[in-house]
């Protein structure tokens, strides 16, 4: 039995270690000026800093997995937008993942994330400061109902409307993905003031967070910043086509391989490799 055991323990961890990246084993920062590299999906950073764990306005959730680092300006957007959140009195920034150390690709959970220039940010303000357990193993607040058409209104509340907004109004940021079904709620609460939603797009998933991202910065000339939203609000056909049936599939699956990563990164992760 013993041996079946350590067999056994043997074949978890080789296929955990078969998932991991190699951006997982670089654990520290690369020391240097402050760089995003290549695309949000595709890219890596020089000069992340960690965002520091204790603070007055915000927490920071699974801390074990050690994807609290970013860009200096994502640092100081989470520190503006906190603030600016408890001086509304609207409760605590909840923060989920940013980046790895070193920015690159994860094992799972994110395809983006990887310039160190995106994070996620529960869109839950609890009142009260949250336990270790509960930060360790959070429980994330469905906001969505199961058809995926609306929101669920027994879980919606202002405060949500104005996160998203302080966020999505901080000139920092360029886009933040949320469910089809929170973007309508967000269009149908907004009022005459809707310049902000046009950053605001849907996306698949993003029930409970919402998934903010940052411009490039002037002196990340490496950086790959994504077009400007198209014109307006968004509220339109343009968002109503998310609740479309989606199109029949066809063939077989297409397996998709990652592209190559931007020369900066690949010779950044082979020297760290050696």
């Amino acid at each position: 039995m013993k041996k079946i055991l350590i067999t056994l323990s043997a074949l978890v961890f080789s296929a955990a270690a078969l998932a991991a990246t190699p951006w997982q084993s670089i654990r520290q920062p690369i020391a240097g000026p402050a760089q995003s590299i290549g695309a949000f999906a595709n890219g890596c950073i020089i000069g992340a800093r960690p965002l520091p764990l204790e603070a007055p306005d915000y927490q920071v959730m699974r801390q074990d997995q050690r994807r609290f680092y970013g860009h200096p300006d994502l640092i100081l957007f989470i520190q503006r937008l906190s603030t600016q959140i408890h001086q509304l009195g609207l409760g605590q920034v909840l923060i989920g993942d940013m980046g790895m150390a070193a920015g690159g690709r994860f094992s799972s959970g994110h395809a983006s994330h990887q310039s160190g220039l995106d994070v996620d940010i529960w869109l839950q303000l609890p009142k009260t400061r949250w336990s270790e357990q509960m930060l360790l193993k959070p429980q994330p607040l469905d906001l969505v109902s199961a058809n995926g058409k609306q929101v669920v209104a027994r879980h919606w509340r202002p405060e949500i409307d104005s996160l998203v907004k302080v966020a999505a109004k901080d000139n920092e940021v360029t886009r933040i993905f949320v469910s089809p079904a929170i973007k309508q709620q967000l269009c149908a609460d907004a009022g005459s003031d809707r310049d902000w939603l046009r950053k605001v797009r849907p996306w698949f998933g993003h029930r409970a967070h919402m998934h903010v991202r940052l411009r490039c910065p002037p002196e990340s000339r490496e950086c790959i910043d994504q077009p400007p939203p198209p014109p307006g609000d968004g509220c339109g056909a343009e968002l109503q086509s998310w609740f479309l049936p989606p199109p029949p599939k066809s063939g077989a699956p297409v397996k998709r391989t990652p592209p190559p990563l931007p020369p900066s990164c690949q010779a950044l992760l082979d020297k760290h490799l050696l």
